[in-house]
């Protein structure tokens, strides 16, 4: 960067991380809901985080993945930074179940299924949370639909939170590796 004063050596940060913490922790809140394990008083915390950390904070790493070239990275955060912005802003059309919500839900879970398929080259940790997600999110697509069925939301409420964890954990591995500067928590490569 010429003229800036940075050193030629420069090298940004992954953003991997930040987007993987404000997934996981959106779609944990959201899914234990689901997964009928907390009242309705804990969507309060979802449309909360709904905006800033799963909306607009992975919108944030969706477009610093694209500065570091990261086509997979900048394509799943941005969208999935869009998918909760939309559950903010959807509110009480997103709310209640039916038709419409339904084919909401068949349309991210199509979205994640191609999306899991290109996982198949970045982790195993990746490609994991994208298998739970797109399992959760045909649960729900079908538990919606027709006016809902419980069970099959609760089974995607569990998913859900299966999906969260797998998502903090990769988080996790990702920081905890570049703080350390070696492997401690594995990602289960792919790629090589």
């Amino acid at each position: 960067m010429e003229g800036s004063g940075a050193s030629s050596s420069w090298k940004p940060a992954n953003p991997a991380p930040l987007g993987l913490a404000g997934f996981a922790m959106t779609t944990f809140i959201l899914s234990m809901f689901n997964a009928n394990l907390v009242g309705t008083e804990a969507l309060t915390g979802v449309v909360a985080l709904a905006l800033v950390y799963g909306g607009v904070a992975q919108l944030l790493a969706g477009m610093w993945e694209f500065r570091v070239g990261n086509t997979f990275g900048a394509v799943a955060f941005s969208s999935f930074g869009a998918f909760w912005l939309a559950v903010y802003f959807g509110g009480a059309a997103l709310a209640a179940p039916g038709h419409g919500k339904a084919l909401f839900l068949w349309a991210w879970a199509i979205f994640t299924l191609y999306m899991t398929v290109a996982a198949l080259r970045v982790s195993g940790a990746v490609l994991l949370v994208f298998i739970l997600l797109t399992i959760t999110f045909i649960l729900l697509a079908l538990g919606n639909d027709g006016g809902g069925h419980s069970g099959l939301v609760h089974a995607g409420g569990y998913f859900g939170i299966a999906t969260a964890i797998v998502a903090w954990y990769t988080s996790f591995a990702h920081v905890i590796n570049s703080t350390f500067g070696k492997t401690v928590a594995p990602i289960f490569p792919l790629n090589k």
